[in-house]
C-alpha cells in the first residue's frame, strides 16, 4: 500500500507485447506514470497479461484509477454492430470494466484519458460515434501531434482546475490522436460535458466529469504528452493525485 501523502494510482493499459510497436507502447504508457509521479503519486501499469493475483491486489489497494489511451472498446458493450474502422481489444475492456467496478465500490476518483474518457461514458451507459472522418486513429503514433480549439465550460470542475481565476473557463489548443468521439446525444446520464470541439461530425463533447461532486474526469485529448498539451493540464493531474490522497478512512 502506498504511503498516504504518496497514493496508489493504477493505470489500466493494453499489453504492449500485443501492440504494433511494442517499444513505442511502452514509451507512451510510461508517459502516464510520469504525469502522476511528478506530481507525488505512486503509479503502478495493469494489463491484461498480469497474472489475476497481481490484478486484485492492485484493484483491492488503488487509491485512484486513470483509464489510459489505446485501441477501441468493442462497440457491443454500448449497442453497436463493429465496423470494418473498429480495432478492439476485448481483454482490455474486460481489465477496464473491472478496474472501474472496483473504483465506483469505494467511490475513488478516476481520470479517463482518449480511450479511458470514452470508456467512463460506455461504463456510465453512453454511447459514442464510431468514426470521425479527418481524425487520427487508435492511438498507434509516436511522432508530431495534430492539434486544435478546446473550450472548455464555464462552471464545470475542469474550469476551475485549468482556470481558477477565470470562472469563464477559456479556450486550449489540444493534440488529437482520435478516430472515434462523443457527440452530445452520446453522454451518458449523470455526466456533464466539461470541453467540447468542432468537428467534421459536428461538435463533440471532448471532457466529461460527473454531476455528483465524485472526482470522476475524462478529456478525449493527451495532456500526458506535455510536448503537445498546454502547461495549465498539469492542474489537471495534480488535482487527480490529490484526490486519490483522499480522506484517510477510504484505505
Amino acid at each position: 500500500m502506498a504511503r498516504p501523502d504518496r497514493p496508489l494510482i493504477v493505470v489500466t493499459a493494453s499489453d504492449a507485447a500485443t501492440r504494433p510497436d511494442p517499444d513505442a507502447a511502452v514509451r507512451r504508457q510510461q508517459r502516464y506514470v510520469d504525469a502522476l509521479t511528478r506530481h507525488g503519486a505512486e503509479a503502478v501499469l495493469v494489463h491484461p497479461a498480469i497474472d489475476a493475483a497481481t490484478r486484485a491486489e492492485a484493484l483491492a489497494t488503488m487509491d485512484g484509477l486513470l483509464l489510459s489511451g489505446g485501441p477501441d472498446i468493442a462497440p457491443e458493450r454500448y449497442g453497436r454492430r463493429r465496423l470494418p474502422t473498429d480495432v478492439v481489444d476485448e481483454a482490455r475492456d474486460a481489465l477496464e470494466a473491472e478496474a472501474w467496478a472496483a473504483a465506483a465500490a469505494r467511490a475513488l476518483p478516476v481520470l479517463g484519458i482518449c480511450r479511458g474518457f470514452q470508456a467512463i461514458n460506455v461504463f456510465s451507459g453512453g454511447t459514442l460515434i464510431q468514426h470521425v472522418d479527418g481524425h487520427g486513429g487508435h492511438d498507434g503514433h509516436d511522432g508530431p501531434e495534430a492539434g486544435h480549439p478546446l473550450r472548455v465550460e464555464p462552471g464545470t470542475r475542469l474550469a476551475r482546475i485549468l482556470f481558477p481565476t477565470n470562472v469563464r473557463g477559456g479556450v486550449v489548443e489540444v493534440n488529437s490522436a482520435h478516430h472515434q468521439g462523443v457527440g452530445s446525444a452520446d453522454l451518458a446520464g449523470g455526466l456533464v460535458a466539461n470541453a467540447r470541439a468542432v468537428s467534421r461530425a459536428g461538435e463533440l463533447v471532448e471532457g466529461l466529469e460527473t454531476s455528483d461532486g465524485r472526482f470522476v474526469l475524462g478529456m478525449q485529448c493527451h495532456p500526458e504528452r506535455s510536448e503537445s498539451t498546454p502547461q495549465v493540464f498539469e492542474r489537471l493531474f495534480a488535482f487527480f493525485v490529490d484526490a486519490a490522497r483522499g480522506p484517510a478512512s477510504r484505505r
